[in-house]
């Protein structure tokens, strides 16, 4: 921009006439005084005020480097809690992990610990363990902490088993990380590893305990009850403290470390070496660590350091040449005028050169600056950026640039235009009249005498566009390009504060459409199929719908549409319209033809003032009703019997996944006792699921599993039955150890899936389960239903030891004859036959039956339902060799559950 500059005025008087030099010579001499005396008196002074500056200079490089040391030594802090930062930084993410996956074997470990990268970057690093807590049945209240995983496992392979109880120091920082569910740092002790030499190296461990899934434990004592194990990252001392502390601090000092706790405080246990020359009259450092629990002293020794003179020299020559350049100008001011002109010519070439500079370098700015008069408005200056992006604007207000009506009326008002103009964001007229933006700061500025706004705007037109398609894709499926779940829940909510703040609202809907067999698709085509079917899909739906509705990919095959002005037909007719639309598309992939089809659920929102959870609910039961009638069809939501089993079921499955989470299903165990009086064998089991309400009260499985069978949630069930049974076999019945059999239920959908004979294997080698006292029960209809599934999960069973039954046999009225290839154990016998025991001769002739053929396939046969002890004597008789029912034992909570809550007794 334009920039005004004082003019110095060069005289034009001559100055060749010898009188009239001679004049300005005498002038220039001060009266009385030789120039070079004047001169002299100069250059001492100059030199007087060098050196005192110098000393100066001196006292500030002492100060500076002793600056310099003490932010060392207040980073050799921050250098030493880094890498533990990091550390307990990953420590977090696996104990994350471990509350995902709390069944983590010695392969995923690593891999998880591979992944984390950060364990193997801390100095001096050893291993990166998991020890699992231990509890003694023979001692009660003893405990031990064996590791069982460590990572890498090779050169860590002795640290298996190993028990940290053996090790004080470790064991006080795995308890204090326990309590208080933090990272905790140990005091400095031999690690149990050896290094190449066979030598014991002095290490620490950092701890993070590892607790049982559900909320967060708040109490130390429920901490101490859900322990399930503690993770560790062990690192060589010396390594991870040299290391650590590497680089100016170690240039800088000489570092010792020592642990401040009053019970392992002692000699210092890192020293960076003993002979290294350290400042002696210098007192020194002292910083004080505290991380994970402890508390350690770091005293840093100054080393001798040379101070940087080079700045001193350069200040000592400048200031000498300086007081004698000083000197000479004094000395020719007081012999001639003509050199002051001459310098004052000189000093005005050099003001007119740095003002031509400033210009280049005002124009070479990529920030847009223009310079506008403060009364009109018009522009009187643009920089080269400016130009090209506005065009020509020199006379042009600034009203014209600006698209903003409001900041054009600023514009016009010169006072206004400096209010609160700092980083704010405008539009302006660009060339051609492309509109872009930018971030603009005004001030006022005098230029030559006169006021002006003085701007600068940069360009954050890509910042803006990028924000934008940010935001896009936060709240749209990058798939179809339709709005996502959580933007279509935000504008359902919208929609229904909207409702409830007008007086007269008018109706809308909510469709729920799930697509039919869509899983066929993707399994015989593969996911890029379904993809682009998806895709198709959610073109021909937006072309069905109305300007203002709402469509919405909620996820997989599932879409979601808000109607506005939408009664109960115009809802109807939408949904019909939607489905005959997907109805008459035709698939084609790779040869492959696929005629598609929808249900939908559809859900009025009408007088009523539903929450966002309501509306989901009631259209995923609609839909479901609509699969439930037969497929591709429409169905609209209403309080009919089975909307209301499907909404409680809805309910209870919800509840039931809540119920896991929080660890609220329990077991019980009844009795299964021989009915002959000389039968000589152990006590044996079977296990029945409860579950523990919101409010504490007990809820029997009838309510719930339907719930849990519909929505798929009998595998993970069964899964926890299990691994729960078998890590407490011995804590399930007063008999302990001495159990002979435990009975398990499996269902139907956990013969179905294909991992559960390998997690049963997995769990008996992981709590050392002796086999043979493990029965599985399968009903008569699931083996019925999938026979060569069942033989083939039941053999795996059967090859390592544990036993089989088959349950409510008879219940199906299924032939016997597929008994002959069903390797089973036992046969219980379905109660219905047992009940009727005393008053129907077919019962007893069944039951007879079943027992002879039992006997004669080697198996043992349990009769169910023995409700009196009047059946006990007929049963054995007809050759029944067990009874369960409540006349033999009312079931009664497992031992372990029964002490982690005293209050709960036996139960029927």
């Amino acid at each position: 921009m334009h920039l005004a500059r004082p003019s110095i005025e060069a005289s034009n008087e001559s100055i060749a006439a010898p009188d009239r030099s001679q004049a300005v010579e005498t002038r220039g001499r001060l009266p009385g005084v030789a120039p070079s005396l004047w001169a002299a008196v100069v250059l001492l002074a100059g030199l007087s005020l060098t050196g005192l500056i110098a000393r100066n200079e001196w006292q500030d490089l002492n100060a500076d480097a002793d600056a310099s040391l003490e932010l060392r030594a207040n980073s050799s802090v921050r250098q030493l809690v880094d890498p533990l930062n990091d550390a307990a930084a990953s420590l977090r993410a696996l104990q994350t992990v471990f509350l995902a996956n709390d069944r983590m074997d010695q392969d995923s470990f690593t891999r998880y610990v591979e992944s984390l990268r950060a364990p193997v970057a801390l100095p001096g690093h050893v291993a990166t363990a998991f020890a699992r807590r231990q509890a003694d049945p023979n001692n009660r209240g003893a405990v031990s902490y064996p590791y069982a995983l460590a990572a890498p496992l090779e050169g860590n392979e002795s640290l298996i088993g190993f028990d940290i109880a053996s090790q004080a120091a470790n064991l006080v920082a795995l308890e204090h990380s326990r309590d208080a569910d933090t990272v905790a740092v140990s005091q400095p002790f031999l690690l149990h590893q050896r290094d190449a030499a066979g030598n014991r190296a002095m290490g620490l461990v950092l701890r993070l305990p590892i607790f049982s899934r559900g909320q967060a434990p708040l109490t130390v004592e429920e901490r101490r009850t859900r322990e399930l194990g503690s993770l560790a990252i062990s690192a060589q001392l010396d390594p991870l403290l040299a290391d650590s502390l590497r680089g100016p601090v170690l240039d800088s000092f000489r570092v010792r470390i020592r642990d401040l706790d009053p019970l392992s405080g002692g000699p210092w246990f890192f020293d960076s070496g003993s002979d290294v020359t350290v400042v002696t009259d210098h007192p020194g450092y002292t910083r004080v660590l505290e991380f994970g629990g402890r508390r350690w002293e770091l005293q840093l020794q100054p080393r001798p350091a040379p101070l940087d003179l080079a700045r001193l020299a350069t200040l000592i020559i400048a200031g000498i040449t300086i007081s004698a350049l000083l000197s000479l100008l004094l000395w020719s001011l007081t012999t001639t005028r003509r050199r002051a002109l001459l310098l004052g010519q000189r000093m005005s070439a050099r003001f007119g050169e740095s003002e031509a500079r400033l210009r280049i370098l005002n124009d070479l700015l990529p920030a847009l600056v223009l310079l506008s008069d403060y009364s009109s408005g018009r522009i009187v200056y643009a920089n080269q950026a400016a130009r090209l992006r506005l065009g020509d604007v020199t006379g042009r207000t600034l009203a014209e640039l600006l698209v903003d009506p409001a900041l054009q009326k600023r514009a016009r008002t010169p006072a206004r235009l400096g209010e609160q103009w700092n980083s704010e964001e405008a539009a302006l007229v660009g060339v051609n009249g492309v509109a872009f933006w930018v971030s603009a700061s005004m001030a006022q500025v005098e230029v030559d005498g006169a006021t002006h706004h003085l701007i600068v705007a940069n360009d954050v037109s890509e910042q803006r566009e990028l924000t934008a398609q940010l935001s896009y894709q936060a709240t749209h499926d990058a798939l179809t390009e339709l709005c996502n779940r959580r933007e279509f829940e935000r504008r359902v909510e919208q929609t229904l504060v909207a409702r409830k703040a007008l007086h007269d609202p008018a109706g809308c809907a909510l469709l729920y459409i799930d697509l039919d067999q869509f899983k066929l698709i993707n399994d015989i085509s593969g996911h890029m199929a379904g993809d682009q079917l998806l895709a198709q899909l959610a073109l021909k739906m937006r072309q069905q719908i109305r300007p203002g509705d709402v469509l919405a990919r909620l996820g997989g095959d599932e879409f979601g549409l808000l109607a506005f002005h939408a009664d109960h037909e115009g809802a109807s007719v939408l949904a019909e319209r939607l489905r005959r639309c997907i109805e008459s598309l035709m698939f084609t992939w790779q040869e492959h033809t696929y005629a598609i089809s929808a249900s939908i659920g559809v859900v009025l929102i009408d007088h009523a003032e539903p929450t966002l959870k309501d509306l989901l609910a009631k259209a995923d039961t609609a839909c479901y009703q609509a699969k439930e009638n037969g497929r591709n069809r429409v169905h609209v939501y209403r309080e009919d019997d089975e909307t209301t089993r499907r909404h409680g079921e809805m309910e209870w499955a919800t509840r039931l996944r809540t119920a896991m989470d929080e660890d609220r299903l329990l077991l019980d165990y009844q009795e299964i006792q021989p009915l002959r009086a000389d039968a000589d064998c152990g006590p044996c089991v079977e296990l029945l699921l409860r579950l523990r309400d919101e409010q504490g009260g007990l809820v029997m499985p009838g309510a719930f599993l339907p719930a849990a069978e519909r929505y798929g949630m009998m595998p993970a069930i069964d899964r926890w039955v299990i691994r729960s049974a078998l890590s407490h076999l011995a804590q399930l019945h007063p008999s302990g150890s001495r159990l002979a059999t435990c009975a398990i239920n499996l269902s139907g959908a956990s013969i179905e899936d294909d991992g559960l004979a390998d997690f049963v294997l997995a769990c008996i080698d992981e709590f050392n389960v002796p086999t043979h006292k493990l029965c599985f029960e399968i009903t008569e209809t699931v083996a019925v239903r999938n026979l060569v599934k069942v033989v083939q999960v039941i053999e795996r069973l059967r090859q390592v030891g544990c036993r089989i039954a088959l349950d409510d046999f008879g219940a199906g009225m299924s032939s016997f004859g597929y008994l002959k290839n069903l390797p089973v154990d036992m046969i219980k016998i379905d109660g219905s036959f047992v009940r009727d025991l005393g008053t129907d001769p077919m019962s007893q002739t069944i039951i007879r039956a079943i027992a002879q053929i039992g006997h004669q396939r080697g198996v043992k046969v349990v009769a169910e339902w023995v409700s009196s002890q009047d059946m006990v004597a007929p049963l054995s008789a007809l050759g029944v060799d067990f009874g369960q029912g409540f006349a033999l034992h009312r079931p009664e909570r497992v031992l372990f559950q029964r002490r982690a809550d005293p209050s709960v007794h036996a139960v029927a």
